[in-house]
């Protein structure tokens, strides 16, 4: 028997996901609530959906149109939010330029997305002007001054706000295809060229969808819900700052956007504006405790959902002690980004060292995620939290390719699953828990030493401040782990006390006797990528030459 369809009416209006739609209601329930940018301008959403006009009223004046590229280049502001609406619901194609890749990189990223028109903030005038010349494929610039009263540079068409105080806030924008491509950014891949990562209209609205669920339906730590106000510290450039604020947007939440990140500007805006809802890499959590610290800034009542490396369970336990709800989730650049929340049970409530344990976990999957741990011949591994595979996925928002990349694109997406090079488990509740990321699993005396779990034990040792594990060569077991350590200030750990809790965790069952360090690296510092996470790449040429 076929398959059976409704006889549509033919004035039945059919509904596209597209984000034009996300904005459906916001006016009706929120049009007096306002978004933020710093201590500098404000917003209500009614005076917000008429900027998303006038930008793309502006754009359509300087040769935008469907299907044209459009870069952004700005900290996180207002402005960027009216460009994650207005460029793609012209059916452009929004490019959020990473601004902290090597210049040599962002010139390939705007060339390699075939950007057109770039909107950038006048901090990275110099960037732009260094590529510029090679970049014949830019067309226009839009300069974004910031209330700066200087001149604009001669290959400027204009100023952002006077363009758009000088355009219609009325834009005829239209329904179209929702598989049409709303946004492309590059990830900062380990070796080579930036890959390009791009989602559809009908992906970024189901993600949008999906992702109100889970965060509010956590016992310890509901978030983002009616009534919260949320900044953004995930930059903007970074897959779509994890979609939140599409999230915050659609349900017409008061929003505050920071713009660079400067941690005293941070807290002292959570204060003013009462924020109860961020999300950030641990890096910024750590330096939001450092800031008050210095500041005696109260924390208290700030949730706050930690992603792009794992939530250690000190640090956790830290911001928990200051009054903080923390919880990890886990995504990637390639999953836009949500696939897994923390979700504590009713249990791990009633025991503090049980709740860390949950919150730091990579979480249970959220809704319309298929998700396996397989082996190298794409069997399923045992659901007993500790058989370990690569995680595969499929979800309606996953990226669908890279961008001109064939090849990368069929490794992504061999055998049917989006492979994540996250090595994991998953346990007899559907748990997950990332072990390690492939390449830094340490393969040593036949045994496999997960690198996170390592450097979260030794980062809890006396006198360490920050850890990162590696692996190099080792000509008897070939390899060993290598822990890389900045000190607390004013201390010097020794190779003993480094090891003591991992000798605890190798005594309680917890990790390999092969864990334990034979030596370690002290470093002023541990290197980033340009996202926040420890660079493990920079360690690996540094200390194993590769």
């Amino acid at each position: 028997m076929a398959l059976r369809y409704a006889k549509v009416t033919g004035e039945a209006y059919q509904y596209p996901l597209t984000i034009r739609h996300l904005l459906d209601t916001v006016l009706l329930t929120a049009a007096g609530q306002h978004i933020v940018y710093r201590d500098k301008a404000s917003f209500t959403y009614a005076e917000f959906v008429e900027r998303i006009g006038r930008q793309a009223s502006f754009l359509a004046g300087l040769g935008v149109e469907q299907g044209t590229t459009v870069a952004v280049m700005d900290w996180d502001s207002h402005r960027y939010l009216e460009a994650y609406f207005a460029v793609p619901m012209m059916g452009a194609v929004l490019q959020t330029v990473n601004v902290r890749l090597p210049v040599h990189q962002i010139a390939y990223t705007l060339e390699h997305a075939q950007a057109e028109v770039v909107l950038v903030h006048h901090d990275f005038f110099p960037l732009l002007e260094e590529i510029l010349p090679s970049l014949p494929g830019i067309k226009v610039v839009v300069a974004i001054m910031d209330g700066e009263d200087k001149p604009l540079p001669t290959w400027a068409a204009g100023e952002y706000e006077a363009l758009s105080a000088a355009a219609s806030p009325v834009y005829p924008f239209e329904d179209f295809d929702e598989n049409a491509i709303a946004t492309t950014f590059y990830t900062s891949g380990t070796t080579g060229n930036p890959k390009g990562v791009c989602f559809t209209h009908r992906q970024l609205v189901l993600h949008t969808l999906v992702s109100t669920g889970p965060s509010g339906a956590t016992a310890v730590s509901p978030v983002f819900g009616y009534g919260d106000v949320y900044m953004p510290l995930t930059p903007m450039f970074h897959v779509h700052a994890w979609g939140s604020p599409y999230v915050a947007t659609m349900l017409g939440l008061k929003q505050v956007y920071p713009g660079r990140y400067e941690p005293e500007l941070i807290c002292n805006l959570r204060r003013e504006h009462k924020v109860t809802y961020s999300h950030c890499v641990p890096t910024i959590l750590q330096m939001i405790l450092d800031t008050a610290d210095k500041t005696g800034a109260d924390l208290s009542g700030w949730k706050l959902v930690i992603g792009g490396s794992a939530l250690s369970k000190s640090l956790c336990a830290e911001a928990r002690r200051r009054g903080m709800y923390v919880l990890a989730g886990y995504g990637m650049s390639e999953t836009a980004p949500m696939i897994a929340h923390a979700r504590p049970s009713p249990d791990d409530i009633a025991d503090e060292n049980k709740l860390v344990d949950a919150l730091t976990a990579s979480g249970v999957p959220v809704p319309m995620v298929q998700m396996r741990i397989v082996d190298d011949a794409m069997r399923d591994v045992p659901h007993d939290g500790k058989t370990r595979g690569e995680l595969v996925l499929r979800a309606p928002w996953l990226t669908p390719c890279y961008v001109g990349n064939e090849e990368a694109s069929e490794q992504l997406w061999r055998g049917g699953w989006m492979h994540t090079q996250d090595i994991a488990t998953i346990d007899e509740r559907g748990i997950l828990h990332i072990r390690d990321r492939l390449k830094d699993v340490v393969k040593t005396g036949g045994e496999w030493i997960d690198s996170i779990q390592l450097e979260q034990l030794v980062a809890t040792a006396e006198g360490v401040a920050a850890a990162s594990v590696i692996a190099v060569p080792d000509a008897r077991w070939g390899e060993r782990p290598l822990a890389v350590i900045v000190a607390e200030q004013g201390k010097t750990p020794d190779l003993a006390a480094i090891n003591a809790p991992v000798e605890r965790a190798i005594a309680a069952g917890d990790i390999t006797r092969y864990a334990k360090l034979d030596r370690f690296e002290l470093v002023p510092e541990l290197p980033k990528t340009s996202v926040g996470k420890i660079d493990k790449k920079v360690l690996r040429a540094q200390f194993s030459g590769g």
